[in-house]
Formats: structure tokens, C-alpha cells, sequence
């Protein structure tokens, strides 16, 4: 099943307006829904924040809107707002730094406050994609063969010091959503590259870059759900092909061979609990025309705007939009002894 963009801009308005809305004791919850900040992704914060309080009021679930500003990184500050909401929860559509590197999750620990997702260190680890690929490497997960270059790094000696031969993939270390990214296919493009990384992170990942179809997996509870490929219609899958509609096409069941979506399930679930994640995460590869599939990054806080994946995943084997976040708020309130 070929999913486009259009179409899922369909589907979620239908997720909106549901019929069989789902009922229950938990329309006396109050769900705070964390959104927006000051990473570089905070539109795609919005997008996403802005989706799930609309999905969880469809599924009966009382949704507050939280967005945070600049005044938020006052942590005493935060800690009143959040507390006065009263929240039995909150859902983080936080996306990029705060938000996803594990920084948020310590503080809602500390607070006592209940929250959706993995927790701090593994939303660390996974934020960092040199951390990460560590991980991945100590668990024998097949990744593709990578550099880590510091800011501190005279500019003179980028060149020198990449040792990989083209084509490359050069991205900052922990910003997501494609910003930042470049496939530096000349050698002339190498330094320009580096100096866009760098100009949102301290630590500029270059690696090989690896022809093929590239995949997604999303991780529910402790299954995989059904691979999904992303066909961009620009150059590669970059922030345009995430976010505009029509940019992009998500194909379920994704192309690839049998055997080779059993192994990026079983990879997924192992990067995913090698690294201590928990509830939901989305795992992406690049599956090339020959040899292993090639594990590319773990996301702790996926997106749920209408083009995103993990909704088109929960929707493959039957859950509405509307009874996935429900899932996930259960989850949370399970974990802190109040569901």
C-alpha cells in the first residue's frame, strides 16, 4: 500500500472526526501536551503538538496545549507551570535539543511528573548520532563507516582529517529532522558542508554515504510494526521531503526483500533495547541493493504531524491515530502507578 502525503493529510482529518470515538475513564485525565521551544525543529514541535492534542481530545482524553518559550529554560520556572496544570501526564512532542536529548526527561523524573516515551539516558544516546553510533557498533548492529569532527578543529584541516572517500552524508550531531544535512558528492563541497553542520551542533558526523532504499521501523510497546520505505521526491529524504505534503511517498509493506525486513525489525528492537528505550521509538536504515541492511539513527520522540511515519505504522496494523496516543498516555501513567 502506497501512502502519499495527500493522502495522509486525509487520513488524519479523518482520525479527527471519528465516529467511534474512544470513551472512558480516562476523560478524566489531564494530559499536558509539551510542544515548541527553542531547538531548530520547533515548527515541526508545533506540528507535531498541535496533532496530538487534537488526537487525544478525539480519543477522550482531556489535552492541554504547552508551549514553551525562552522563559521555560528557568527550571523553577517550568516546574510551576507544569505543576499548576495538574497534569496525571504529559505527552512530549518536544522535538530537538531540551526536548529529546534527555535533558526534559531527567527534569520530569525529578519532578515526579509522568511522561510519554524513553527516558533520559536513552533519549541521550540516541540524540547524539555519534553516541549512538557507538551503540550500534558494540552490538554488532551494521552501520555505516563514520567520523566525528569537532567545532575546536582548525578549518584548514577538515579536508586532512576526513578520512572516508565520496560520496559522504555530513550532518550535524544531534539536530533531526534533516537540518543541517548535506551529500557531499565533490570534493569541493566537503568544507561547506562541515561549516553548515557546525552551525547547529558542536560535533559534525561525516559518513559513507550508502546507496539504497531507505526504511523506517516503528517500535510499539516491544513489536515492530510493518517497514515502511520512504520514496522522497527531492535529492534525498531533507526537510522539505519530510513536511511538505506531496513531497514525499510512504510505501507499506516497504520493496525490500523478505529476509531483509526481518533483519531491520530485529536490528530495530535491538538498537532500541541496547540503548534503553522504551514505549515508542522509530528507527531508520538504508537497505542497499546488496549485503546488510545499514542502521542510520533511533528517534525517541518521533514526529506526529500529518506527514509522519509513525502514525502511517500504527495505521498499518490497525490503530487510529486517536488509540496510539491514548496507548502511549497509558503507558506513561502504567510506569508512575496511576493507570
Amino acid at each position: 500500500m502506497a501512502v502519499g502525503h495527500r493522502q495522509v493529510e486525509k487520513q488524519n482529518d479523518i482520525y479527527n472526526n471519528e465516529v467511534g470515538k474512544i470513551r472512558g475513564p480516562e476523560s478524566a485525565m489531564r494530559v499536558g501536551v509539551m510542544m515548541g521551544g527553542w531547538s531548530p525543529e520547533k515548527k515541526v514541535s508545533l506540528m507535531s503538538g498541535k496533532n496530538v492534542v487534537d488526537g487525544l481530545r478525539q480519543a477522550g482524553i482531556p489535552a492541554t496545549r504547552v508551549e514553551l518559550d525562552l522563559k521555560d529554560k528557568n527550571e523553577k520556572h517550568l516546574e510551576k507551570r507544569l505543576k499548576a496544570g495538574r497534569f496525571d501526564a504529559v505527552f512530549i512532542a518536544l522535538h530537538g535539543g531540551f526536548g529529546e536529548d534527555g535533558t526534559l526527561q531527567a527534569l520530569l523524573d525529578k519532578w515526579g511528573i509522568a511522561y510519554t516515551g524513553s527516558g533520559a539516558l536513552a533519549c541521550g544516546l540516541a540524540m547524539h548520532k555519534g553516541c549512538s553510533k557507538l551503540v550500534f557498533e558494540a552490538n554488532r548492529i551494521p552501520t555505516a563507516n563514520w567520523q566525528a569532527l569537532h567545532k575546536s578543529l582548525d578549518k584548514s584541516k577538515w579536508p586532512k582529517e576526513v578520512k572516508l572517500g565520496l560520496p559522504l552524508v555530513v550532518k550535524p550531531a544531534d539536530v533531526g529532522s534533516a537540518i543541517g544535512v548535506t551529500i557531499v558528492r565533490k570534493k569541493g563541497e566537503l568544507v561547506r558542508a562541515i561549516q553548515k553542520a557546525f552551525q547547529f551542533s558542536q560535533w559534525s558526523i561525516v559518513e559513507k554515504f550508502i546507496p539504497g532504499r531507505e526504511v523506517t521501523v516503528t517500535v510499539l510497546g516491544e513489536r515492530a510494526l510493518p517497514v515502511i520505505e520512504i520514496v522522497p521526491h527531492n535529492d534525498f529524504y531533507d526537510y522539505d521531503a519530510k513536511y511538505t505534503p506531496g513531497h514525499s511517498t510512504h510505501l507499506v509493506p516497504a520493496r525490500i526483500p523478505a529476509k531483509a525486513a526481518k533483519k531491520v525489525k530485529e536490528y530495530a528492537l535491538r538498537a532500541g533495547k541496547a540503548m534503553g528505550c522504551r514505549d515508542y521509538y522509530r528507527v531508520d536504515f538504508i537497505v542497499p541493493p546488496q549485503g546488510e541492511p545499514r542502521i542510520l539513527e533511533v528517534n525517541t520522540v518521533p514526529g506526529m504531524t500529518s506527514t509522519s511515519l509513525v502514525p502511517d505504522a500504527a495505521r498499518a496494523v490497525g490503530i487510529s491515530f486517536p488509540q496510539l496516543l491514548k496507548k502511549l498516555v497509558l503507558m506513561a501513567l502504567k510506569r508512575k502507578g496511576k493507570g
